[in-house]
Order: C-alpha cells, then structure tokens, then sequence
C-alpha cells in the first residue's frame, strides 16, 4: 500500500486541511524548508538540558534513579501503549488504562499516538524497502533520528491517517491531540513541573531549608526528565536502527530485521526484533528461553489483575493450542 499523492493534510495546530505531494523520504521543498523543525528544535532544546546533568550542582544521586526507573515507566507508554496496544492491537485494556498509557507516552515527546501508530504500521508493511521512513538501508544515522529531521508532508495526510490508523483516530481524545499538537507540549512541561514540585517539597524536607529543596527540584528536573527523555529517544530509535543492523535471525522474514540482547536488554524486549516482524500481531516477543520480555511480563501483570485481555499469544503457541484442539 502506498499513501495517496495530493491528499489533504491537517495543518499542525489548526485543523485546516491543505494538499501535498506524496513521496518516499520525499521533503517539503529544498533546503532549510524541507527541514522539520517541529522535531528539530525539541530534540535539539531536550539534549542540550540532559547535557546539564554534567554539573555537579544537578547531580544527586535520587535524580539518577528516577531516570533509570522512568526510562521504563515511561518507556512502557511506548513500548506498550504505542507499540503492542494501540499499533497490533495484541491486547485489549479499559479505555481509561488505554488513554493513560498514551498520555504517559506523550511525556516521552515522540509523537501523537495516530502519527507514531500509522508510521510504524508503515515501517511494517514496508519494512527495508524504500518506501520504509526509517531503513537503515538510507544509513544509519538516517534510521537512528535522520528521518525525524526532514520533513514528510506524505505523513502527516488524513489519508495516510486513514489507510494506516483508521481506528486510533477514531478515538476522540487521540483525534483532539492531532488537531491540537501543542498539546504534547503542555502535557511534557506539565510532567516536568511535577518533578521540580516534588523536588522541591522532598528537598525542603530532608535537607532542612529551601535551598536543598531547589537543588534537588534542579537535579530532578535535568535527571528524571531530561535525561530520561533523551534515554527513551535513543533507545527507540535503536529498534529502528540497531535491531535492523546487528542480531542473530530466526525467521527468514523478507526483511533485515535481527534479535538484538542489546537493544532487547535496554528496551525492554522491543529488540527481539526478528521474532518480532515474524509475528507482529502477539502481545509476547520471547520465542527462546533466554529472550527475556520485560514488557510481556507487565502485560501478564495487567491479565492478572483483570486489566488486560484477549491477549495473543505467539504464532507456534496459537498453532500449538489449536492442534490440540
């Protein structure tokens, strides 16, 4: 499938429909116009704060653990929201849960929940040929976060919305985010202001005055936002680049697509990529023993606690039920 050339277009912020050209990687004019800088400028801001974690002032050591721990609260609202429930739909949860999982994605800057969806389903159709936006085929720099920085008007149609994401902008509160993008914004500074708040008060309390209590608001800013938001960015991004790059293969899927420990290990087992494309459709990437999925394992957490079900199992465990029966 190909998305359709002169297709309306939401216009960011507005709801104004306009026309554009659909081409693969194709940008929106030459030079810096083809630039997208509604990506540019928020990754370039966001490293450049995370860089301040450098200074010994924000440092602390509560500050670190924040941001391991969020690189995979947080990371979840990808991993399992984004990916497994609203792109394969390889589980069902309450709508509340379904929305809170998209909410806390948005703290992690990576797209409306109809643009991350529609491109990924995208990637899967086509994954490795040239109409995949992020292959490493065009290099590796380009599948890690160089598509990300050259515009694709060809995305951002209600076509391509449509052919790709039909059932996630059906959904009110995901279609309200499409027509009000800035939305994501506010919702981020809104997280952030929740750490310096917490900071403050936990500093206030164990350090004896205000000042500790700005301090550590500082380090948990830089630390369990910035920080941790550049962490979930490069190790996402990896799924696209590392796992299509370096890995051992399973399946024989068309595709370059690879088991990488690496990216399985940081990204809580997103970097099972190969058994992945092999069976997009199941809630579980763990085929082997050793290919530990951390994100399943939630996902058995929610099933236990009546949160979570019609999950699908892996293909060779769905052939294997229905052989027996």
């Amino acid at each position: 499938m190909h998305p359709t050339p002169a297709a309306p277009a939401v216009a960011a912020g507005t709801g104004r429909i306009s026309a554009v050209a659909s081409h693969p990687h194709a940008a929106a004019g030459g030079g810096w116009s083809g630039v997208h800088w509604e990506y540019v400028v928020p990754i370039f801001v966001v490293h450049a704060l995370a860089c301040l974690a450098l200074l010994p002032w924000c440092f602390s050591w509560s500050g670190v653990v924040l941001a391991l721990v969020g690189t995979n609260v947080f990371g979840a609202g990808i991993n399992l929201g984004y990916h497994r429930l609203l792109t394969h739909r390889s589980l069902k949860v309450p709508l509340w849960l379904e929305r809170t999982l998209a909410t806390v994605a948005l703290c992690c800057l990576e797209d409306t929940p109809t643009r991350w969806v529609a491109t990924h389903r995208l990637h899967h159709v086509h994954s490795d040929d040239p109409e995949d936006p992020h292959t490493p085929r065009d290099g590796v720099g380009w599948s890690h976060v160089g598509w990300l920085l050259r515009r694709s008007p060809d995305r951002r149609t209600l076509a391509f919305f449509d052919r790709y994401a039909r059932d996630v902008i059906a959904d009110r509160y995901y279609r309200f985010l499409e027509r009000h993008p800035t939305t994501i914004l506010w919702i981020y500074i809104a997280h952030v202001l929740v750490f310096a708040l917490a900071g403050l008060l936990v500093g206030r309390l164990t350090g004896g005055d205000w000042d500790h209590g700005v301090r550590l608001a500082a380090s948990w800013i830089v630390w369990a936002a910035f920080v941790r938001t550049v962490l979930v960015w490069h190790i996402t991004w990896s799924v696209n680049s590392l796992s299509h790059l370096f890995g051992y293969r399973t399946y024989d899927t068309g595709e370059d697509s690879r088991n990488n420990w690496f990216v399985a290990l940081v990204a809580a087992g997103e970097g099972w990529h190969n058994n992945h494309h092999h069976d997009p459709a199941s809630a579980s990437v763990r085929h082997q023993w050793w290919e530990f999925d951390l994100t399943y394992c939630f996902i058995l957490l929610l099933a236990r606690l009546g949160l979570a079900t019609d999950i699908i199992r892996p293909r060779h465990v769905r052939r294997a039920a229905a052989s027996r029966d």
